[in-house]
């Protein structure tokens, strides 16, 4: 069970003119005081034999590295800096997954990592990203890198088992503070999840050579070495897991057999904000994807004229198996990356449960959520507001226009209506009875989505209508936004733009007076002074459109039938762009076998396969959708 995080409580050594941080907590030091960075580099990097493995990589291969403890950052940042140097010259990527219950705060932060002037290019990339103290995975992207951090804050002991083995771990960084100070780190449910997310090929390295972890690491078959430690250190912690039949600490003569990467064919069905951002996960990664549309990019759901992130955030102690929560930060991040992109706060109006509103922005940091009373915000209201302090706005067509400029995203007007599955490839048909095949398809189809394959979970029609409208007696700042039920904010200079209606059961997509009514209604029974300076309906324009949602709210994310290359990404309701990146993290994960950035538990609530599982309830147990392929023999 997740809880709120604190932050590092430090004291600061000046040690030999370097400012070294000390834990409170654990009363330990975050590096070495002889040289933090080059034990890093001999016990963490040499320990897994880093240098000659990364250089091996080949072309699309993928490979993972573990941390037990994120600290200053320190090993991740050494980490990258050595991936820049042997790095091939090809797409392979290097992922690092790091696991924090204490982070330091980013003015922390920087000051400890001010000791590393070789190491300020990098650290000056993780800072820009560096995510608030909120529990859960935080995924860092530098792509042009070929290099991305999950950053995990929480307890080790809830998060690693709540990690989904959607891929191996390659070598791990047994870091932390020592076994003295910090005994739970070293616990047998930690090592036995540590071992859980590895395999056969996967080294692992510390500075400790306590009992209690050499005993864990053997009780799992794995083979210990104690080499010489860093500086006065007589040893350190090297070990390897072999297979089975071999004694040899010698990787060439211990194969892991993996199947050869190579450059994916990515098709997938549907131009709205789900498939854009599939298509872009799959692209970055060096991917060739084609982007099969009947009618136009943004023809549905996804083509208002402008699209606010607006999350409900949960209690700061859910946070880490929250969707939406998780979403939210993830999308923070992704957006930024786009023009079509505009940082902005919400008022999110507290229509009522005040008591509990108030409470639930206690839980968060000031810089992210707070709650101000109804005489503290531009419009007039009686009604008090939670402010979100970090949120946006994206223009879907400026969006849809980078993305489809990138050069391995191909867009192809053609309706698909069947989808079949072979051993090798997917074969997509067209209404021309013309035949397509793909290596992998995601389909991102809305409510059509259900006419593509056998068993697709029902999802229902709901409506909803956008207003937009010129506002020239009070125009709201660009960076501001209300919400309120419905929401408002400044489409441009000189517009406004607000919504939205909402009708189940509704598939219709012509636009409607009633429906700006409505929108005024909802408006106006929150700001009565604002909405009456607004001018007539009959001035008001509008788009309408259809939302597809499943019945339990959740999307439909991953493949429904296990033993098919089909994925899915859809049912994402009203909250289209908010889900979307996120969500396309999680199918490239599960289609290349890639860390997932969310836990399990909440991977459960959203795989595509939980409606037939729901049904087949009382069959035999399978194991979890994500570990179908992934399992160890362990």
């Amino acid at each position: 069970m997740s809880s709120a995080i604190q932050t590092a409580d430090l004291d600061w050594q000046m040690i030999d003119g370097i400012d070294i941080p000390v834990s409170k907590q654990f009363g330990d030091v975050y590096f070495s005081k002889d040289n933090g960075l080059l034990e890093t580099r001999h016990v963490f990097l040499q320990g897994n034999d880093l240098d000659t493995r990364l250089a091996a990589l080949q072309d699309f291969e993928y490979f993972s590295v573990g941390e037990t403890g994120f600290g200053t950052g320190l090993n991740i940042l050494a980490l990258w800096q050595l991936w820049q140097q042997v790095r091939p010259d090809n797409h392979s990527h290097l992922h690092a997954i790091s696991v924090e219950k204490f982070p330091l705060s980013k003015p922390d932060l920087i000051r400890a990592l001010n000791v590393w002037p070789e190491l300020q290019p990098l650290a000056q990339q993780l800072i820009t990203q560096y995510p608030e103290p909120i529990a859960g995975c935080h995924r860092l992207n530098f792509p042009e890198e070929r290099f991305s951090i999950d950053l995990w804050l929480g307890d080790a002991h809830d998060v690693f088992p709540g990690m989904a083995k959607t891929t191996t771990v390659n070598a791990w960084f047994l870091d932390g503070f020592a076994p003295s100070c910090n005994p739970d780190m070293w616990e047998e449910n930690v090592l036995k999840n540590i071992v859980r997310l590895s395999d056969i090929g996967t080294t692992f390295s510390s500075f400790s050579v306590a009992g209690v972890l050499k005993r864990g690491l053997r009780e799992h078959g794995i083979t210990i070495t104690r080499p010489r430690g860093f500086a006065h250190k007589r040893e350190m912690l090297k070990a390897f897991w072999l297979a089975p039949e071999s004694t040899e600490l010698d990787e060439k003569k211990n194969p892991v057999t993996r199947t050869r990467p190579k450059q994916r064919q990515i098709a997938i069905i549907g131009a709205g904000i789900a498939g854009l951002s599939n298509a872009w996960a799959f692209a970055q990664r060096g991917h060739q994807v084609r982007i099969y549309e009947k009618s136009a990019p943004l023809s549905g759901g996804s083509g208002n004229p402008l699209a606010l992130l607006n999350p409900k955030l949960s209690p700061i102690g859910q946070s880490a198996e929250h969707l939406m929560t998780l979403s939210w930060l993830y999308a923070l991040n992704h957006y930024q990356n786009f023009a079509a992109y505009r940082p902005l706060q919400i008022y999110q109006s507290i229509l009522k449960n005040l008591d509990e509103s108030i409470e639930l922005a206690q839980g968060y940091p000031a810089q992210v959520l707070s709650a101000v009373d109804s005489t503290n915000q531009q419009l007039d209201s009686e009604y008090p507001s939670l402010l979100l302090k970090q949120a946006g706005a994206v223009s879907p067509h400026q969006l849809r226009d980078q993305i489809l400029a990138h050069p391995r995203i191909e867009l192809i007007q053609a309706d698909i209506h069947n989808i079949e599955a072979s051993s090798d490839c997917v074969q997509l048909y067209t209404d021309q009875n013309t035949c397509v095949t793909a290596d992998h398809v995601v389909i991102c189809a809305a409510r059509e989505s259900m006419q593509l394959q056998q068993d697709y979970p029902d999802l229902r029609a709901i409506r909803g209508q956008v207003s937009w409208l010129k506002n020239t007696v009070q125009k709201m700042p660009l960076d501001t936004a209300y919400s309120y039920g419905g929401y408002c904010m400044q489409l441009d200079a000189e517009q406004m733009i607000m919504g939205a209606s909402f009708y189940p059961g509704r598939d219709d997509t012509e636009v409607h007076s009633e429906d700006h009514v409505h929108n005024y209604e909802l408006i106006h029974s929150v700001f009565p002074s604002f909405a009456e300076t607004l001018p007539p309906i009959s001035e008001w324009q509008g788009r309408a459109a259809v939302r597809a949602q499943t019945k339990d709210f959740f999307p439909v994310i991953g493949a429904v039938h296990e033993d098919q290359q089909i994925y899915s990404c859809t049912g994402l309701g009203s909250k289209g762009f908010l889900y979307a990146p996120l969500c396309s993290e999680i199918i490239a994960a599960m289609v290349l076998k890639e860390a997932c950035p969310i836990p399990s538990s909440l991977l459960d609530k959203i795989h595509a396969a939980r409606f037939i599982r729901r049904v087949k309830a009382k069959q035999k147990p399978k194991k979890p959708y994500y570990q179908a392929k992934t399992d160890s023999k362990s």
